[in-house]
């Protein structure tokens, strides 16, 4: 990493003038008053588009190629808030080659090229990406700094706001495609939101926050990834009388072999059951929460924002102060630790599976003995009064086994005619008093 402090004012060029782009000029020219760092230059693909921020054209200049920006001598420091992996690719990569520290808030890029970036920071130009996970949270900065001495045995977190909000309104009991639209209408959701909801943007993050605790680069496309689409607001009803909610969450865990957390690493996205005295379960509306159980500190939490403009925006100025004063970490310190560990993400959990069925004999008998089948204990079975015997569901939870043993299992009582869909299935995440855990 570059160390030498910048007596200058920091110049910068920034790609992308929208939402969060928007935010850190204002942050930069109003707040900071542009003594510590003033933004040059500004690339957007339309030049007369209106945008929602006032740019003073007496020291900044609109320019729609990034050529401008990458060529020019006096800009040192390089802010990409465009997103995409296409141009913003360019953009980082020939930053760095040319020595131009560079600020994103792009996990998307960081995910799928995060050994290249890696490789070409820190001779002479610092990579600062604390706003690509989890929006205002400063969660980077702290696994960068904060866990040195200490050994971390899992992260996990809430880290997008859009579906963590669609839950929470079909906890309340909307459904999915009603809160979908909802969430569309007020701006949270893309028109297309696969990203969001098929948990794709949490497994990007997930592959950053694994490499930072881990030291491990886990390719993004290996992470088993779940999202909400299958979820009802029967499922909310179930886990209420669990004690629990619904959570998308993405993990990052040390298994346990011999003894506590001395096994493989397990990275996946899914969404759990989360019992309510569980501090994942806090974060509501589209805030977003990490929780990092360590040797040393036990569990500890972060909560915030996690999306919006000036959450992010502030995470983006505080790198950019980082740059501008020298105090930048190396963007993936070095977990000796851990070095070899091994990938293995069959993890071990116990299990919520919604079944839905048309009514007859013998349905529960069934999957009690297709369960034995595969090695996995039943641990309750849950079921709502049954009002239309064609079209009814109850659930099984289960102890703890292996994924792979409920996957086996969902696939052959998908097999049966009592069957109208797959089954959901749901890891249950195990809270220390909870009877899953005794």
């Amino acid at each position: 990493m570059a160390t030498t402090t910048i007596s200058k004012t920091l110049r910068i060029g920034m790609i992308g003038g929208g939402t969060v782009g928007g935010g850190v000029y204002e942050l930069i020219m109003n707040r900071l008053g542009g003594a510590t760092a003033t933004i040059t230059k500004i690339c957007v693909r339309d030049l007369d588009k209106p945008r929602d921020f006032t740019v003073d054209t007496n020291v900044t200049s609109m320019v729609s190629d990034v050529h401008e920006i990458l060529n020019d001598e006096n800009i040192d420091c390089v802010v990409e808030v465009m997103g995409g992996t296409g141009l913003a690719k360019t953009v980082v990569l020939e930053a760095l080659k040319k020595g131009k520290s560079v600020v994103t808030a792009n996990k998307a890029l960081i995910a799928e090229h995060l050994e290249e970036i890696n490789k070409l920071s820190g001779s002479g130009a610092n990579f600062c990406y604390e706003a690509a996970v989890c929006g205002g949270i400063p969660i980077i900065n702290t696994l960068q700094t904060c866990y040195t001495g200490d050994i971390i045995n899992e992260v996990m977190g809430i880290c997008n706001g859009t579906t963590n909000y669609m839950l929470g309104k079909m906890e309340e009991g909307a459904e999915y495609d009603e809160v979908l639209k909802e969430a569309q209408d007020l701006g949270y959701a893309e028109a297309d939101p696969t990203a969001d909801v098929e948990g794709h943007d949490v497994r990007a993050k997930i592959a950053i926050l694994a490499k930072l605790a881990f030291g491990q680069t886990v390719p993004v496309d290996t992470i088993p990834c779940s999202g909400i689409t299958q979820i009802s607001s029967v499922d909310f009803e179930y886990a209420k009388l669990l004690g629990c909610t619904i959570k998308l969450v993405g993990t990052a865990a040390r298994l346990s072999e011999y003894g506590e957390h001395d096994g493989a690493l397990s990275v996946y996205v899914t969404p759990k059951i989360v019992p309510m005295t569980h501090l994942l379960a806090s974060a509501r509306g589209s805030g977003n929460a990490v929780a990092v159980n360590s040797s040393n500190l036990g569990t500890a939490s972060y909560t915030g924002p996690g999306a919006g403009r000036y959450p992010t925006a502030s995470s983006v100025v505080a790198d950019i102060c980082r740059v501008a004063d020298g105090s930048c970490s190396a963007p993936f310190p070095s977990v000796t630790s851990t070095s070899s560990i091994e990938i293995d993400n069959d993890y071990t959990s116990a299990f919520y599976i919604r079944i839905s069925f048309q009514d007859g004999l013998g349905i529960i008998r069934s999957v009690g003995e297709l369960a034995e089948a595969h090695g996995v204990s039943i641990n309750s079975v849950l079921q709502n009064p049954i009002r239309n015997r064609m079209e009814a569901d109850f659930v099984v939870t289960t102890e703890s086994c292996k994924l792979s043993q409920v996957v086996s299992l969902c696939d052959d009582i998908a097999k049966q005619e009592y069957c109208r869909m797959p089954p959901l299935s749901m890891p249950i995440l195990l809270d220390k008093d909870s009877e899953y855990s005794s």
